[in-house]
């Protein structure tokens, strides 16, 4: 059995945590996307990761050069499997120790892996059926490998839902029900949480009528809305809840989730989009993070919450989907943020 990797690292995260003053249960981070051909090389965004004082970093997917700039660095490392992997990764566990053997062991010593997660949003789709049997060889192979610390899940998107209003409705799709049934009890053998995407953003934009913009940014004082006993004051919590309403109709009540992605574009669609706008979204629900509050449906229980996304991407679709950023490929801040040396 092998422990996590160098507890020199697990000390320079800890103290990380302490300077931003996030309660050490929780963790924060940032998406480090790579669709942009001007974007810096990995080891100077690691460094920027370092400087900004971020102590987490999610991967879509293994870049050798990506892993190598994180050796011997204190970040813990989501490392995303590519979704076209998905269904080799099920089918056979020669698959699942081969990318084990390429993504993980060279770097099992002084890279600070958490979690691995299989797919990102690919419930529902025609990947879908693979997951939960690419989950279990996932954990086989690090089984195999001696490696019993990482965790592995996958990331679902809020279409996963087919009922999202009001939270306590929160239900699942057929297809994503039937999916995540058979996800949930690895999971919950191996103490990981469910993965989510949640964007508020995409909420208020599709219907500004009927939904406050300071009830989507986090803003102290927006509108009470009520839902059977609970009361919320931010679409986000709403939101979260809905997905814990959905495991609930699913017999899953004691799986947690963790946010995967969530922010706020810059540009794109103004006047929704703006600086202002994302700084005020990213700020208050980082806030939120560091109350340890929870959510109505899940009070006091921490959330661990990773911003989307390091950098502006322009090999992305015109439009939003290039303004996520709290960086400029340049390295300088969108807006300001975090405090970094």
């Amino acid at each position: 059995m092998e422990s996590p990797p160098c507890k020199a690292i697990s000390l320079v995260a800890t103290t990380l945590l302490v300077l931003l003053q996030i309660p050490f249960i929780s963790a924060i981070g940032i998406n480090y996307g790579l669709n942009g051909d001007n974007l810096p090389a990995p080891r100077e965004v690691v460094d920027l990761y370092d400087r900004c004082h971020i102590p987490s970093v999610r991967l879509f997917e293994p870049r050798p050069e990506v892993l190598q700039a994180l050796r011997g660095k204190p970040l813990q490392v989501i490392l995303g499997t590519r979704n076209e992997d998905i269904q080799s990764l099920a089918t056979t566990l020669d698959a699942a120790n081969s990318w084990v053997a390429a993504n993980i062991v060279p770097y099992r010593s002084d890279v600070n892996f958490t979690y691995i997660t299989v797919g990102n949003e690919a419930i529902p789709g025609a990947m879908s059926q693979y997951i939960a049997q690419a989950i279990a060889n996932m954990y086989t192979a690090l089984a195999d490998a001696a490696i019993t610390y990482i965790k592995v899940s996958t990331v679902v998107p809020g279409s996963s839902l087919s009922i999202s209003y009001p939270p306590s409705a929160g239900a699942f799709t057929h297809e994503a029900a039937a999916v995540i049934s058979r996800i949930a009890p690895i999971l919950l053998n191996h103490g990981a949480s469910l993965m989510l995407n949640v964007y508020p953003y995409f909420a208020y934009a599709s219907d500004t009528n009927s939904t406050s913009l300071d009830y989507a940014l986090l803003r102290p004082g927006a509108p009470l809305v009520g839902d059977q006993n609970l009361v919320y004051d931010n679409i986000f919590d709403a939101m979260v809840d809905a997905f814990y309403a959905a495991l609930e109709k699913i017999g899953e009540p004691g799986l947690t989730v963790v946010i995967s992605e969530s922010g706020w574009p810059t540009a794109g669609n103004e006047p929704i989009t703006s600086p202002e706008n994302a700084r005020t979204y990213n700020r208050n629900l980082l806030n939120h993070v560091q109350e340890g509050r929870g959510t109505p449906r899940r009070p006091g229980q921490p959330l661990d919450v990773y911003f989307f996304a390091m950098f502006n991407e322009d090999l992305k679709q015109a439009g939003i989907e290039q303004h996520w950023g709290f960086f400029y490929p340049n390295m300088q801040p969108v807006y300001p943020f975090w405090q970094c040396s």
